[in-house]
């Protein structure tokens, strides 16, 4: 592993002067500390930023989230107000990792993940989302685990987080901060897709740092479910996953959220598939008419393109689930 220098910032501020293009903000390091010994990330100075008061969740005014980037994914995914409004996302950050990497693993830090594509995470292959104009070994090599949805000639990689596709789901913005001040970014805009420069990963801007993260009111009386399709039960990440979210009026599905995981190279928000939904009858045939909406402009590699039905399965099975705890929540409520 490389040397580097260490230093601790005391407040946003200190933090958004520390930062420059060969440094690196630590929190949990559970990406961070690994991509340094493995020698794909080469910061000259590393900030940590565990002092920083940005551990709060707290519902605002106008019924959203707001949650601090250093809010540690157990203690969100078992947050009172996340357990009963957004069970979504306590679902999707349960399917991920381990207990123990929970316990480290940040909000922030978790947006910011890293691909877990083989090829980025080998230095000595051709990658351009580590060093550009390199090439990418992934498309005509071992491509099990890439993307169907969103790729390029440049990069076919995973975005690998659960969170983020439950967050995408729910609609939420990213407060940015730097020595300039705060800006707002939508969720979905954050992440960006490979093109030919897949090296640019997302909207942060040298300087700056994610301080929180607000999540949209929760939809209600609604249900939600995550779905996490993979090779083993647990610590793995997902081969297809969705994230759903419906309200109901009597039978008719009223408002619809569909994002998916593991098949996009960002986390994978698919409106023509709600507007397919809005208005239709909550039934299996109309679960699937969304399903080949979200999944017609996939892209299979040699070996992935089992991901393709296997993506469509689970979001029929989100659906179908969201549905029923849709209709169990609207009886509690006598609305259904």
């Amino acid at each position: 592993m490389r040397a580097f220098a260490y230093s601790r910032a005391d407040s946003v501020d200190h933090a958004a002067h520390r930062i420059t293009h060969d440094a690196a903000f630590v929190a949990g390091g559970t990406t961070l500390l690994d991509l340094i010994k493995l020698d794909v990330l080469k910061p000259k100075n590393v900030v940590d930023i565990n002092a920083l008061p940005l551990k709060r969740v707290e519902r605002l005014d106008d019924g959203r989230l707001r949650i601090g980037a250093l809010v540690t994914n157990t203690d969100l995914a078992h947050h009172p107000e996340v357990k009963r409004h957004y069970p979504l996302l306590s679902q999707a950050l349960l399917a991920g990792a381990s207990t123990q990497l929970r316990n480290m693993a940040t909000t922030a830090g978790n947006v910011m993940q890293r691909t877990r594509c083989p090829y980025y995470r080998d230095a000595a292959a051709a990658c351009n989302r580590r060093e550009p104009g390199s090439g990418c070994d992934a498309r005509g090599g071992l491509n099990r685990l890439n993307a169907v949805l969103g790729g390029s000639d440049a990069c076919v990689a995973v975005h690998p987080s659960d969170m983020c596709v439950a967050m995408a789901a729910i609609g939420a913005t990213l407060t940015l901060s730097s020595a300039d001040g705060e800006r707002e970014v939508a969720f979905g805009d954050f992440h960006r897709l490979p093109g030919d420069t897949p090296h640019i990963e997302h909207d942060l801007a040298d300087g700056e740092l994610i301080t929180a993260i607000t999540l949209e009111p929760p939809l209600a009386p609604a249900g939600s479910y995550y779905l996490k399709l993979r090779d083993r039960a647990s610590y793995e990440f997902a081969l297809a996953s969705a994230a759903a979210q419906l309200s109901l009026d009597g039978e008719m599905i009223g408002e619809a959220r569909v994002a998916l995981g593991g098949v996009g190279t960002k986390p994978w928000r698919c409106p023509d598939a709600e507007a397919a939904l809005v208005g239709q009858p909550a039934q299996i045939a109309t679960f699937e008419r969304a399903a080949e909406i979200a999944l017609r402009d996939a892209t299979p590699l040699e070996h992935n393109a089992f991901k393709i039905p296997l993506a469509r399965q689970s979001i029929v099975r989100a659906l179908r689930e969201a549905t029923r705890l849709a209709r169990d929540e609207g009886k509690q409520e006598g609305q259904v």
